[in-house]
């Protein structure tokens, strides 16, 4: 029997985006892959590659790749290490939100389970990131919110913001600003024809946010 790979970091990158990707889509192109890691077209395939010699990938015919099984179990160890990572950074460091993802990104690679699990009990076993996403469990197990995007609500809709999913930090910022965070109450008092504006209010204050950012906001209803 074929000793089991263990990914390199870059690889842990890869599957991660994947899964990330795979809640939206059910087979990621090379394109998109490459949009959301920042690096070159060319880049892509070769990687993939490499994924799919290890077990981690498969190719779907003129759609494009998808997680095996196994590349599932070692995405979620890595979105379990870089979500109990921006935790910590915020919670115990002291770091923003709009920080947190790039420096989990670049200490991420370094850190092992024993570690990731000692940062856990320190920030009391979170079970959401800084930004709402779920973190999977120590056995690889993950419980997705049911939850759906601000822009395919109507008028009068209550609800709470579950995720906010982008890790550009200027939308992140701004987000904090108009008090858009996780757990935040709201109820939907407007919105203009064709995707326009959304007029949301929290608490007795009203935001107006355009489509462009209200596509990176998840909620539950209440």
């Amino acid at each position: 029997m074929n000793q089991r790979q263990q990914p390199s970091a870059t690889m842990r990158e890869y599957l991660a985006e994947i899964y990330r990707l795979q809640e939206d889509e059910p087979t990621v192109s090379t394109t998109s892959l490459a949009d959301r890691l920042e690096v070159s077209a060319p880049a892509v395939p070769r990687m993939l590659k490499r994924l799919k010699s290890a077990g981690f990938v498969k190719h779907i015919p003129y759609q494009g790749v998808e997680l095996t099984d196994l590349g599932r179990e070692e995405a979620l160890r890595e979105l379990r290490r870089h979500r109990i990572l921006e935790v910590f950074l915020v919670g115990v460091m002291g770091f923003t939100w709009d920080e947190a993802h790039e420096h989990a990104d670049e200490l991420g690679s370094g850190l092992n389970d024993a570690v990731v699990e000692r940062m856990a009990e320190m920030t009391n076993n979170p079970t959401r990131c800084p930004h709402g996403e779920p973190i999977p469990n120590e056995r690889g197990q993950i419980n997705r919110p049911q939850d759906m995007g601000v822009m395919s609500v109507g008028v009068g809709f209550k609800g709470v913001i579950s995720r906010v999913r982008t890790h550009d930090p200027e939308k992140l910022q701004y987000f904090a600003e108009q008090k858009l965070i996780p757990g935040q109450p709201f109820e939907v008092v407007g919105r203009a024809p064709f995707n326009g504006p959304m007029r949301l209010r929290l608490d007795r204050e009203e935001v107006v946010i355009g489509a462009e950012l209200a596509r990176s906001l998840w909620v539950e209803k209440v």
